[in-house]
């Protein structure tokens, strides 16, 4: 793995993010075009495509041979052991009703694994960055996952795919997590969340059969702050996986949170 490639990816990326989210934040509570995307309720905007009509041209200019695919886009190049994946504006539901929490995200995959994740919240001006071997960062800050005195006074964060809707046993899962902590957040805007879990704001995550352009960058976000990401098993996730389950914590909650995991889906 060529480290030049990822530097120079993390100064172009952080400065392509920071373009894109302007766009975002001079449009904000003053969208003209909204649009259903699918028949689970996600929208589309002209911001999307606004932002990506900045984010792709950038990479493709500097990195011609790398492989892309974005949030409305799609796939873009040929094959490559690089890829990208951009969500141009992450929490487009919230954006759309002017609720302020929303992102951007662009990652750098090399060979299906996460080396570079970068996050952008227009609203508060907080640039995510995380990097392979070296950690994660918030405005230049490092962060760290936060161990909480008690896991079950801390707020967790939910996220389950657009296709989930209301399946019974995901219902049951969300249900028995309310009851389980001081707080089961739905932000509707994923990468947010990841970031507020490195940043060492939330206690954990746990992810029901969710998978997109804006997973990646979280996960190695999480992991290079010193967090945990493994299935419902147990087990470490590593690579790209359609649809997976997952929590995310602090090590020292990772079998609490395991347990409660469990617990709900067997109710």
């Amino acid at each position: 793995m060529d480290q030049g490639v990822i530097q120079r990816a993390r100064t172009l990326a952080e400065q392509l993010i920071r373009q894109a989210g302007a766009v975002a934040l001079e449009r904000f509570d003053d969208i003209a075009e909204l649009t259903d995307k699918d028949e689970y309720g996600d929208v589309v905007t002209e911001v999307d495509h606004l932002a990506e009509a900045i984010i792709l041209p950038g990479i493709q200019s500097i990195f011609p041979e790398h492989a892309i695919h974005s949030e409305e886009a799609g796939s873009l190049g040929g094959e490559s052991d690089w890829l990208w994946l951009i969500d141009p504006l992450d929490g487009t539901n919230n954006f759309a009703i002017g609720l302020p929490v929303f992102t951007a995200s662009i990652t750098l995959m090399y060979k299906r694994e996460p080396v570079l994740g970068v996050v952008y919240e227009p609203l508060t001006d907080r640039l995510f960055v995380s990097a392979a071997g070296a950690g994660a960062s918030v405005n230049g800050k490092r962060m760290q996952v936060k161990p909480a005195a008690r896991l079950s006074k801390a707020n967790i964060g939910w996220i389950q795919g657009h296709a989930v809707r209301n399946e019974p046993r995901a219902v049951r899962l969300r249900h028995h997590l309310d009851v389980s902590f001081k707080r089961m957040m739905r932000l509707w805007a994923p990468t947010l969340q990841w970031c507020m879990l490195a940043k060492g704001d939330i206690g954990g995550i746990v992810l029901y059969q969710s998978e997109g352009d804006d997973l990646y960058s979280g996960i190695l976000m999480v992991k290079e702050a010193g967090g945990v990401v493994v299935d419902y098993e147990g087990r470490p996730f590593a690579g790209m996986r359609e649809e997976p389950c997952l929590i995310a914590c602090h090590p020292d909650h990772m079998d609490e949170l395991l347990r409660t995991v469990r617990a709900g889906l067997s109710d």
